[in-house]
């Protein structure tokens, strides 16, 4: 493969947070919950696989770090993949970089990287860097970043990050991105599949074990469920968009999903911890 062009940034510094195949940290061990409402057990969530901290200019406020860390304590939440929003918007080497650096001593939080779609031409050197670092999900802003499934930066970013063994965090229509992704054996975690979609997202899901699906926009009466029954509970993780969305509504409708406790604590904790594995 040709060598990439584009601008090499200084290699990431290896993450140094506990090993990905240590447990998360039991939500009801350290006494998290919300001050404002009685929190059940089946609300207790140890990985939420979508968290971004820093600047996002649709929003009326920033949430640093600290703050994020202080709103996940309070929460039923244990553990969660987050990154800089930094390495989205204008940046992605030094937002890479700097994700890594800040949640290097977060021993609850798992740093996620990202590539500009935009400028796939240093797609490579950036997942190099990441995988230096021990870092082995890859988040898409196609949304954001204005990419199609078709569109040739596209398509080599996510080419190159399957090859790797990356897990995708991916934003976008489902029925969109999903074909192009299927009969290559790749880990995707869809971030925005919501419950007018669910039908399809899971026809696609029958053929392909690696595709998962978040909880946070499946507010049917019986999204969770029917996905469940259909494919099984290792389809879907518990993701809140935290913290631009409100984390209550996302575990009280896991705590009220009609489905067995060994399924929910799949969703809430035991898929993510097999793709950490």
């Amino acid at each position: 493969m040709p060598p990439c062009e584009g601008p090499r940034a200084a290699p990431l510094p290896a993450a140094t947070a506990p090993a990905p195949t240590a447990p998360a940290p039991s939500a009801s061990a350290s006494g998290g919950a919300y001050p404002w409402l009685e929190t059940a057990p089946e609300e207790y969530v140890g990985w939420d696989v979508d968290v971004l901290y820093g600047p996002w200019p649709r929003h009326d406020r920033d949430t640093g770090l600290a703050e994020l860390r202080a709103h996940l304590a309070a929460s039923p939440v244990a553990g969660a993949l987050a990154l800089s929003t930094r390495g989205a918007l204008y940046d992605d080497a030094g937002g890479n970089a700097e994700t890594v650096r800040d949640l290097a001593d977060c021993p609850e939080l798992r740093p996620v990287g990202t590539v500009d779609l935009r400028d796939a031409l240093t797609a490579e050197a950036r997942l190099d860097e990441l995988g230096a670092a021990g870092v082995r999900f890859l988040r898409l802003f196609t949304v954001d970043q204005g990419a199609e499934p078709d569109f040739p930066g596209y398509r080599r970013v996510v080419g190159l990050a399957v090859e790797r063994g990356m897990v995708l965090l991916h934003d976008g229509d489902p029925r969109r991105f999903g074909p192009p992704l299927t009969g290559c054996g790749a880990d995707v975690v869809f971030l925005d599949l919501h419950a007018y979609l669910l039908a399809d997202f899971l026809l696609l899901a029958r053929d392909e074990p690696g595709f998962r699906a978040t909880t946070r926009l499946l507010s049917g009466p019986d999204s969770i469920e029917r996905a469940v029954e259909s494919v099984g509970a290792r389809h879907l993780v518990f993701g809140s968009r935290t913290p631009f969305m409100d984390l209550s509504p996302q575990t009280l409708r896991l705590r009220y999903a009609r489905i067995p406790g060994d399924d929910r604590a799949a969703i809430a904790t035991r898929n993510v911890e097999e793709l950490l594995a």
